[in-house]
């Protein structure tokens, strides 16, 4: 568990998996070849062989008056196409509960976009049904990308997500479809990063003068500071992606920012900084010994 305080505000992080390896699916670009000069990335990021590390996590924003869980890892019990994704059972709600966030106690759910790795625990299975894990929070999804989605629906990969971890929410009358320049609380807003999906959002954290940014997918691992031309496979508008990813990098270079990266490895935190033959890198904040 790694916990990170901005100003009054604390996000706690709540690993699902980490792995190493088996990154090409989504990052087809990113081979140990390609990867093993970047060596920036070592430790935390990418192994002695030159096999990416990622996580799969939600982290939970603690305003001390909001208790706000952004994206809900795979899940347990849900047939996937990915194999590693699928059937899982994990100590999940376990994790939440020994952090001091049961999951009754939350009160709103982000989901920074509708991808099967970002909305898996909204619900989980209890006699063979679809249930809200969360039974007393309002579940917020940005209009624009409930619209996409349920446009496309009808696909069969969209339908199997949609049916098992978005629609029995939608049910159970806990969803609220909000601007995607939302301001969710005092020092919590959603930030418009388009391109991975076409609704897609961050998280802006700030209070007592400190900032953060909870990432989403328009960045998948940190290897794309350094090589913003590598696109993901699931990107929707991969040219958009790109000119996203760029624009913040520029944005957040030697800025006091804490960067959060919804699937980077631990210690997930850090700093864009500029290399001196372009590009850029990220400058991990380590926990204190």
């Amino acid at each position: 568990m790694n916990q990170w305080q901005i100003g009054k505000i604390r996000v706690t992080r709540i690993m699902e998996m980490e792995l190493a390896g088996g990154t090409r699916f989504i990052l087809p670009e990113a081979t140990r070849e390609a990867c093993l000069p970047l060596e920036w990335l070592r430790p935390h990021f990418m192994d002695a062989q030159g096999n990416l590390i990622m996580s799969v996590h939600a982290l939970v924003v603690d305003t001390g008056d909001r208790r706000i869980i952004v994206d809900t890892c795979i899940g347990n019990d849900k047939q996937r196409s990915i194999p590693a994704w699928s059937n899982l059972q994990t100590s999940f709600l376990q994790d939440l509960d020994s952090a001091g966030y049961p999951r009754e106690s939350i009160d709103t759910v982000l989901c920074t976009h509708l991808h099967v790795d970002h909305v898996g625990w909204n619900t989980m299975l209890v006699d063979n049904q679809w249930v809200p894990t969360f039974p007393n929070a309002r579940y917020l999804l940005a209009e624009k990308e409930w619209r996409h989605w349920d446009s496309v629906g009808g696909d069969p990969m969209n339908a199997e997500l949609l049916n098992d971890s978005v629609r029995p929410v939608l049910a159970a009358g806990l969803v609220d479809l909000v601007d995607w320049e939302h301001e969710v609380c005092e020092g919590v807003r959603l930030a418009p990063t388009p391109g991975h999906t076409p609704g897609h959002v961050s998280i802006h954290i700030e209070s007592g003068g400190e900032k953060a940014l909870i990432t989403g997918d328009w960045i998948h691992h940190p290897c794309q500071m350094t090589r913003t031309d590598w696109c993901s496979s699931a990107d929707h508008d991969q040219h958009q992606a790109r000119a996203t990813r760029e624009t913040l990098l520029e944005n957040y270079t030697d800025k006091p920012v804490l960067i959060i990266g919804t699937h980077f490895a631990t210690p997930t935190a850090g700093r864009v900084k500029r290399l001196p033959q372009g590009g850029y890198w990220f400058d991990v904040d380590l926990p204190a010994s």
